[in-house]
C-alpha cells in the first residue's frame, strides 16, 4: 500500500511539473499517530521553496491533481501542509492476508541479485573463551547476514582468527610454567582452560615484571619458527578453536570461510611497497613507511616500522585485497566493535587510495560494547562472562521455570529450554540500537512477559495453538465489519516488508527486533479482545492468526531465533 501511495504521488507531483526522486517520495512518508489522520501522510514542506508556495497550498494542488480516489483507498484528503491516505480497510485486510498466506517465509523478501556481500564476524583472540562481547558480535554479524539474504543478496560470512601475537604467548608462557600438562576435558572446554592461563600469565606477571619479556622472547622464537613453541602454539591453538566451534554450533553460527592471522600477517608488505614507489606513501625521518591523511583528518599513520616490519594494519591490506579479489565484492562490511573506529576509517581510506577497493564498498558496522549491571569487563582480571557459562546459565533459569509449567521429558526440556534461552540472549543483544552501550541483565532477558525474547516464541506458540484447534477450508475470506483491533493486526502486518528495508537499509537488527515486539503485542491485544473461535469473523481470523504466526516467524528468523510450535 505505501509504494501505491508513492505511485500516486509520484503521477500527481508529475502533472504538477514538481520533481522529486522515487526514492525521497517513499523516505518522506509518514504514519500518523492517530486514525482520524489516515494511514499515510505525505509532508509538504519540503516543496515550499521549489514552488513558492506555502505548504498548504500545495496539499490542496496535489489533492486536486489526483482526482478521482483510486479503489484501494476510502479517501485521500489534503489537511493543512499533509496530504493524508486513507485505506480501504477492507481491500487491505483480505490482500494483506491472502499474500502472507500464499508468500509464507518468503513474505517481504526481496529479489534474487547476484551481487556478492562478504560480512566478518566475530573476529576472536584465541588466547580466551568466546565472551558476552562476541555474543553481541555474533547476534548482530548473523542477523545482518540474514537481512541480505532475504533481500537477495549472496552472502559470504568471514572469520578471522587473530592466533598470534604476544597475547597469545602470554597463554603458552603461562601453560609452559604452570600448565602441569592439563589439557581439556569434559567439564572443561580447551578455549576456556587457555583462557585460564592468560589470565594466571596477568595474575603472576603484576608479581613478577619479567614475564613480560619472556612473554616477547616466545613471540620471538614463533616467528623464528623454534619448533618447541610451533608444537605448543598449534596444541594451544587447536584447544582454542575446537571449543569455539562448540560455541558457534550451539549458539547458530557458520562461516563460510575463516582466516588465520598466523598465516597473512607477514603478508601485505609488498603491498606497501608498491604504494611507495607510486608515491601514496613515503618514508618519515626515522625511515618508517607512512600514509598522510591529514586532509582526511586521520593525521599520519605509520605502515612499515623502520626495520621494515609490518603492523596489524598491513595484514587487514592484505586480507582486503585477497577477499576482493577471490569473491568478486560488491561491499565487504567488517562487524567490529566502536573501538576501532580510527583504524577502519584509516584501512578504507588506504584501499580507496591503493584502488583495492572503493571506499563506498566497505563498512565498519560498529556496535556499542556490552556491560553487565555491576560494569565492564575485562579479559585479564577475569571479570569476563563467558560465553558458554552464559547460555548454560540462562538455559537452567528457563529450565526451573518450566518445571513450574509443565512436565516434560528430559529431551524435550533440554531442546525447548535452549531455544527459549538463546531466543532470551539473541533478542536481548539485538532490541538495542547497535550504535549504543547497553547493559545486559540475564534474569531480566528469560521474562515470559514484556520487552522479551520468551515472550515473542510465546505469542508464536499462542497462534500456532489457536490453528491447531481448529481446521478451516481455504475458502473466501468472508468477515462482517472489522474491528479495530483487528485493523490495527492487519496494518501491523503489512509493515513488516518497509520494516525489512528500513533495517536493511541501516543495517539495524534493532528495526526488526524492536517491530517483533510491537507485532506480538499488537496480537496479543487482538486475542483478547476479539475471540477467535465461534465468533462472526472466525474464518477471517483464522486467516488473519495464521498472517500473523508467519510473519512473526519471518522476523524472529532474521534475527537468528528459532520459533517454538509449543511453550
Amino acid at each position: 500500500m505505501k509504494e501505491l501511495v508513492v505511485k500516486i504521488l509520484e503521477s500527481a507531483l508529475k502533472k504538477e511539473k514538481i520533481k522529486l526522486e522515487k526514492d525521497k517520495i517513499l523516505e518522506l512518508i509518514e504514519i500518523p499517530r492517530e486514525a482520524s489522520l489516515g494511514d499515510f501522510a505525505f509532508p509538504c514542506f519540503i516543496l515550499a521553496s521549489q514552488l513558492k508556495s506555502s505548504p498548504n497550498q500545495i496539499a490542496i494542488k496535489l489533492r486536486e491533481s489526483i482526482g478521482k480516489t483510486p479503489k484501494e483507498f476510502e479517501d485521500i484528503q489534503s489537511v493543512g501542509p499533509y496530504l493524508n491516505f486513507f485505506v480501504d480497510r477492507k481491500n487491505l485486510a483480505i490482500k494483506t492476508v491472502q499474500e502472507v498466506i500464499k508468500l509464507k517465509d518468503k513474505y517481504g523478501k526481496g529479489k534474487t541479485n547476484k551481487k556478492n556481500i562478504m560480512i566478518e564476524f566475530p573476529s576472536p583472540n584465541t588466547n580466551k573463551p568466546l565472551h558476552l562481547g562476541h555474543l553481541r558480535n555474533m547476534s548482530i554479524g548473523e542477523s545482518v547476514s540474514r537481512i541480505y539474504e532475504f533481500r537477495g543478496y549472496n552472502v559470504i560470512r568471514s572469520n578471522l582468527n587473530n592466533d598470534r601475537g604476544v597475547h597469545i604467548c602470554k597463554s603458552m608462557l603461562a601453560y609452559q610454567k604452570w600448565g602441569e600438562k592439563k589439557e581439556p576435558t569434559k567439564d572443561v572446554k580447551g578455549d576456556h582452560l587457555v583462557g585460564d592461563f592468560y589470565v594466571l600469565f596477568a595474575k603472576k606477571a603484576k608479581e613478577n615484571t619479567e614475564l613480560e619479556k619472556e612473554a616477547q622472547e616466545m613471540l620471538q622464537k614463533w616467528e623464528k619458527k623454534d619448533k618447541p613453541t610451533l608444537e605448543l602454539w598449534k596444541k594451544m591453538n587447536k584447544w582454542s578453536l575446537d571449543g569455539f566451534k562448540e560455541t558457534y554450533k550451539k549458539f547458530g553460527i557458520k562461516t563460510d570461510i575463516e582466516y588465520f592471522e598466523s598465516q597473512i600477517y607477514t603478508k601485505g608488505k609488498e603491498i606497501i611497497l608498491d604504494g611507495l614507489k607510486k608515491g601514496i606513501f613515503k618514508k618519515n625521518d626515522e625511515g618508517a613507511v607512512v600514509i598522510d591523511l591529514s586532509k582526511e583528518n586521520l593525521g599520519e599513520k605509520v605502515l612499515l616500522r623502520s626495520d621494515g616490519t609490518s603492523i596489524y594494519i598491513t595484514q587487514d591490506i592484505y586480507l582486503a585485497k585477497l577477499k576482493f579479489d577471490e569473491f568478486k565484492l560488491d561491499e565487504s562490511i567488517y562487524v567490529v566493535a566502536n573501538e576501532q573506529n580510527y583504524h577502519f576509517d584509516v584501512l578504507f581510506s588506504i584501499l580507496d587510495k591503493l584502488k583495492i577497493a572503493d571506499k563506498n564498498k566497505l563498512h565498519h558496522l560498529a556496535y556499542g560494547m556490552v556491560n553487565l549491571p555491576e560494569g565492564r569487563m575485562k579479559s585479564r582480571e577475569g571479570t569476563v562472562v563467558d560465553a558458554d557459562d552464559l547460555i548454560d546459565e540462562l538455559q537452567n533459569l528457563v529450565k526451573e521455570n518450566l518445571n513450574e509449567r509443565y512436565k516434560l521429558t528430559k529431551q524435550e526440556l533440554e531442546k525447548r529450554s535452549l531455544k527459549i534461552a538463546l531466543s532470551a540472549l539473541k533478542y536481548f543483544l539485538l532490541k538495542v540500537d547497535i550504535k549504543k552501550n547497553m547493559i545486559f541483565n540475564p534474569k531480566e532477558s528469560i521474562s515470559f512477559d514484556g520487552d522479551t525474547g520468551p515472550y515473542l516464541l510465546y505469542s508464536y506458540a499462542r497462534a500456532k495453538s489457536i490453528l491447531r484447534k481448529v481446521k478451516v477450508d481455504k475458502t473466501d475470506l468472508f468477515f462482517e465489519e472489522l474491528e479495530e483491533k483487528e485493523i490495527e493486526l492487519v496494518k501491523r502486518i503489512s509493515e513488516f516488508p518497509s520494516i525489512v528495508e528500513k533495517s536493511y537499509e541501516q543495517k539495524n537488527p534493532a528495526i526488526i527486533a524492536n517491530y517483533s515486539y510491537q507485532l506480538a503485542q499488537t496480537f496479543n491485544e487482538f486475542y483478547h479482545v476479539c475471540p477467535v473461535m465461534d465468533s462472526d469473523n472466525e474464518i477471517f481470523r483464522l486467516f488473519l492468526v495464521e498472517a500473523f504466526s508467519i510473519t512473526l516467524k519471518n522476523s524472529l528468523a532474521l534475527l537468528g531465533i528459532e520459533t517454538l510450535e509449543e511453550m
